[in-house]
């Protein structure tokens, strides 16, 4: 199973904190300068009139966006679907096919009359000392990076649930 973070949109506050500090993760770190053209967050934070929630790469098993691309620059490695930005050649073919809308294909660049564009989506920050960062500087802990043993218990825990509304069904 691939590991994947998922969202608790009952927790989230609308900060954009996760956006910012994966933007800068992946600018180069705590020392990196961002400006507007280098803020790139591989993850996007929908805000509505009654709730916040942030969107990311679930990391699919079989990924759709992975099958799709012509050149293969979308992988599965270390547990997740990670980009090979060398291979991609900005056609959005990954786009249309994420389930989840969690992929954007982003101008990072541009000279003259060339233009450099790459595939930004959740990498679950492989690549980053403290990962994911998102979920590490979330101040209402909205965010939870989900692996086998994290699923696992949580389908444990529905099973017990299930089973105490059962009997207490039976008992009445």
């Amino acid at each position: 199973m691939n590991a994947f973070v998922i969202a608790d949109a009952s927790k989230c506050i609308g900060c954009r904190t996760c956006e910012i500090a994966c933007a800068v993760a992946h600018a180069g770190g705590a020392d990196a300068t961002i400006d507007k053209a280098r803020f790139f967050p591989r993850l996007k934070v929908i805000k509505g009139a009654q709730v916040s929630v942030p969107v990311l790469c679930r990391q699919c098993e079989n990924a759709p966006c992975a099958s799709v691309c012509p050149h293969d620059a979308l992988v599965r490695h270390h547990d997740s679907i990670q980009v090979i930005q060398s291979r991609c050649i900005g056609c959005k073919s990954c786009v249309i096919a994420c389930p989840f809308g969690a992929i954007d294909v982003v101008l990072t660049s541009q000279q003259g009359m060339a233009a450099k564009s790459e595939v930004h989506k959740c990498d679950l920050c492989v690549d980053v000392a403290a990962s994911p960062s998102c979920v590490r500087v979330c101040p209402t802990s909205a965010l939870t990076l989900v692996n086998n043993s994290e699923l696992q218990q949580r389908s444990f825990k529905k099973q017990q649930q299930a089973a105490r509304d059962n009997a207490d069904i039976r008992l009445l």
